[in-house]
């Protein structure tokens, strides 16, 4: 025994055995059985086991599930476009318009702030505020903007994008702020002293050295909202519905085999996109 523990790479095999054990356990575990009972049969009051494709031939060939799934990638689209502008100004700002480090860590909790909260405290604060009696209504009235409250700013794909950027923001924050500290001041002022213009500075030394921060958040932001239901379900009224309201539905009917195969349709997309996004930079640097 002790010459096997004597052995090259025996020792870093048994530190890493207890992490591969809560993996097996908690991850692989659970999507090996749901991958299992989405291959499963049902009825209107049973599930069976079997070895079939019928709730994959329902997903891909139903139009209202391809509809469903575009109306999640566009959520997913408009969220990540929008929390990475805000995330980058922030970060922005703060690594490089703030000179004291108290500053800048004031600053980044003040940030933090609405997170200190739960999500669904969070997303119902929204609605006395978009309602049609709202405070966003009865403002745009008492300075002459419009006429009559305007509908779609409760219960509709805004206020469901709305919730996303306010929840998930601070996912696109954090990253590229870490990556923006570690950027070298020395780069940009021998930039500038080179004649870059701001423009120049930031699109030739900040952007690319910020991609894996920039990476990282992206797929916090995509998975997050790819995977999101109870934020579709509270801001749209139930009227609008995305993958993982799919999911949910099935779930409260006890479809559990449609159920299990959408959530395996949901995880190979999820796990292609960022498969993608992983192609365009090596996150490994901010690892």
């Amino acid at each position: 025994m002790e010459r096997l523990f004597r052995r090259p790479g025996a020792q870093s095999w048994m530190l890493v055995s207890p992490i591969m054990l809560i993996l097996v356990f908690f991850l692989l575990m659970p999507i090996g059985m749901i991958t299992a009972v989405s291959f499963w049969g049902s009825t209107e009051f049973s599930i069976y086991p079997a070895f079939q494709f019928d709730n994959y031939e329902y997903l891909f060939g139903s139009q209202v599930v391809w509809n469903v799934f575009i109306k999640t990638f566009t959520f997913a689209l408009i969220t990540w476009a929008i929390t990475l502008s805000i995330g980058f100004t922030v970060a922005y700002f703060l690594t490089f318009h703030v000179h004291t480090l108290t500053w800048q860590i004031t600053l980044f909790l003040l940030c933090t702030i609405p997170f200190w909260t739960s999500n669904i405290i969070r997303m119902i604060s929204w609605v006395p505020f978009l309602g049609r009696n709202g405070i966003a209504n009865q403002s745009l009235i008492g300075m002459g903007l419009i006429d009559e409250p305007l509908e779609w700013l409760l219960f509709s794909d805004f206020a469901v994008i709305l919730a996303f950027v306010h929840l998930y923001t601070l996912f696109m924050v954090v990253p590229i702020f870490n990556t923006m500290m570690r950027i070298d001041k020395s780069l940009i002022e021998a930039a500038r002293d080179g004649g870059a213009s701001g423009f120049q500075i930031l699109t030739n030394v900040i952007i690319p050295l910020t991609k894996p921060g920039i990476m990282i958040g992206s797929i916090f932001v995509v998975a997050l909202v790819m995977g999101d239901f109870i934020t579709v379900r509270f801001m749209s009224g139930s009227q609008i519905a995305n993958v993982g309201r799919l999911i949910s539905n099935d779930i409260g009917l006890l479809q559990y085999p449609s159920a299990a195969a959408t959530a395996v349709v949901l995880l190979c997309t999820v796990l292609i996109t960022i498969a993608i996004m992983l192609r365009f930079v090596d996150i490994r640097k901010e690892l």
